[in-house]
C-alpha cells in the first residue's frame, strides 16, 4: 500500500491564565483515561464540523458540549446539524470558508466518493481525508408491519416469496437507505442479496434522510429500510414496524461512521487538525464507558441536537433490544461500541472493503486501483500522531494498518489482499 508521509508536529505553548488550568484541572479530571498532552499551538481557533441526527454522531456531540475541543485549543468548533448525507457531501464542497463545513462525521465509503468526483456535481473530485473510525456496529434493518408473519430476520430469504407476489401484482417494493454507496446502502444490498434477492433488479432503492425514515414507513412510503439508531429504535417504540437484524449480526464489529475533512483544511492546519482529533478521541473514550450511557442520551435527545426522546437513544446503546417482533434481547453486544478494541483507528483494511463493495454494485470500475485509492484518502498516520501526543496507551494502537480476514453472517470472506476472490465468491452483484 502507498506509504503516506507523517506529518511533522511541535509541542504547544504551556497555557498561562489561572482560568484555564482551572478549566484543564476539570477537564482532567472528567476525562482521565487521556492526558492533556500537546501538540503546536492551533492554527486556527475553530473549524465548522457537521453531523447528521444519529447516534454515531456522539463524539463529535460530546466533544462539543463537554468542552473538548476547548481543552485542545480550538474554542469556536462549530457543530451544525445537516438535513441529508447529501447536504454533507455539498457543505463538504462549498468548504467552511464558503459557508459550508470543513469536516463531518460521515458514511465511511463517501470520502472516497468525493475524492473521484463520484457523486459531486460535474464530477468533480474533492479531495478528503479520513481521519479516525467514529463507531462499529448498532445499524439497523427494519421492516414494515405488515411483513411480520414471514417470520423475517437475518435471513431475508423469507421475503422473497411476499415481494415477488407484490411485485408481480404491479406494486412497487421500496427498500430505503440513506445515500447510494453508503453504509447504510451496503448493509442493505449485502442482507437482500444474501437473501437471494437482487436489490438492482427484485426491489427499488430509494434515499431518504435517516431522521425522516420512520414518518415515511408510518405513511406506507417504504417496505423496508436500513439506518442507524435512533431512528430503528423509535420505530420499534411507535408500533410502526420491527428491526429484522441490526448490523452486528451481519458483520460483527464491522466500521460505521467515519470523521472526515477536506484535505486542504488539514494541508493548512495540521495542528488544529490533530488538536480536533484529539478531542474527538477522549470523546470517543468518554462515549464508550457504560456508566455515562445514561446522561449521553440525555445529551442527544435534547431539542438543538436528535429532539428525540433519550428512551429512543438508550436502549440500543446499552445492547438492549426490542427487535418489535416479540424478540427482545438483553445485554448484547450488539451495543455500539466507540473506543475499546480499536474502534477509532481506521483500519485501511475496511476502506478496502467499502470500496470493493462499491465495485459490487457498479459505483466504481472493476479496474479500480482499490490500495491507492485508499492510501489517498485513508490517512491513519495522523491518527496515530494524534494518539501519541494524547498519550493513548501503545496496546490501544494498532501494530498494522489491516485488522486481516473478515467473515459474514452468511461464511462469506473478506480478504483484504485479495478482494478479486471475494467478488468472485458472491453470486449476486452488478460488476462482472
Amino acid at each position: 500500500m502507498k506509504k503516506i508521509s507523517t506529518m511533522s508536529f511541535s509541542r504547544r505553548d504551556v497555557l498561562k491564565t489561572t482560568a484555564t488550568a482551572a478549566l484543564i484541572t476539570a477537564m482532567r479530571s472528567a476525562f482521565p483515561s487521556g492526558a492533556f498532552a500537546s501538540t503546536g499551538a492551533p492554527e486556527v481557533r475553530g473549524a465548522k464540523l457537521g453531523y447528521i441526527a444519529l447516534t454515531d454522531a456522539a463524539p463529535l456531540v460530546i466533544a462539543k458540549e463537554k468542552g473538548l475541543f476547548e481543552k485542545h485549543g480550538l474554542p469556536d468548533v462549530d457543530v451544525a446539524k445537516q438535513a441529508s448525507w447529501g447536504a454533507t457531501r455539498d457543505n463538504l464542497v462549498l468548504g467552511g470558508e464558503a459557508n459550508g463545513i470543513d469536516g463531518a462525521h460521515i458514511l465511511s465509503p463517501l470520502p472516497f466518493l468525493m475524492q473521484t468526483g463520484k457523486v459531486t456535481q460535474n464530477n468533480q473530485p474533492v479531495p478528503m481525508s479520513i481521519l479516525a473510525r467514529l463507531n462499529y456496529d448498532s445499524q439497523g434493518i427494519s421492516v414494515a408491519k405488515e411483513y411480520a408473519e414471514t417470520g423475517v430476520g437475518l435471513d431475508a430469504s423469507k421475503l422473497k416469496a411476499v415481494f415477488a407476489a407484490k411485485k408481480a401484482a404491479g406494486k412497487e417494493i421500496k427498500a430505503a437507505m440513506t445515500f447510494p454507496g453508503g453504509t447504510h446502502d451496503l448493509w442493505l444490498r449485502y442482507w437482500l442479496a444474501a437473501g437471494g434477492i437482487d436489490p438492482d433488479k427484485d426491489v427499488s432503492t430509494i434515499v431518504v434522510p435517516p431522521p425522516q425514515m420512520v414518518a415515511n414507513m408510518k405513511v406506507g412510503n417504504m417496505d423496508v429500510f436500513c439506518v442507524g439508531e435512533p431512528w430503528n429504535e423509535q420505530l420499534v417504540n411507535q408500533g410502526i414496524g420491527f428491526t429484522a437484524c441490526t448490523t452486528g449480526e451481519i458483520w460483527k464489529g464491522h466500521p460505521e461512521k467515519a470523521f472526515a475533512m477536506r484535505t486542504d483544511w488539514i494541508e493548512k492546519n495540521p495542528n488544529a487538525t490533530k488538536a480536533l482529533l484529539m478531542a474527538i478521541m477522549e470523546a470517543q473514550q468518554w462515549c464508550d464507558r457504560m456508566e455515562n450511557k445514561d446522561e449521553m442520551a440525555a445529551i442527544l435527545g435534547k431539542r438543538q441536537w436528535f429532539n428525540v426522546p433519550p428512551v429512543d437513544v438508550l436502549g440500543r446503546l446499552k445492547g438492549d433490544i426490542n427487535y418489535g417482533n416479540g424478540r427482545t434481547e438483553k445485554a448484547t453486544n450488539l451495543y455500539m461500541k466507540f473506543w475499546a478494541g480499536g474502534v477509532s483507528y481506521p483500519f485501511q483494511s475496511h476502506d478496502a472493503w467499502f470500496i470493493t463493495e462499491n465495485i459490487r454494485w457498479g459505483k466504481f470500475a472493476p479496474n479500480t486501483d482499490i490500495k491507492s485509492l485508499v492510501g489517498k484518502v485513508n490517512r491513519e498516520d495522523v491518527w496515530r500522531a494524534a494518539a501519541k501526543d494524547l498519550g493513548v496507551a501503545s496496546a490501544d494502537i494498532p501494530s498494522s494498518t489491516s485488522r486481516g480476514k473478515e467473515t459474514f453472517f452468511d461464511g462469506k470472506i473478506f480478504d483484504p489482499e485479495n478482494p478479486s476472490a471475494y467478488l468472485d465468491s458472491l453470486s449476486i452483484k452488478a460488476a462482472t
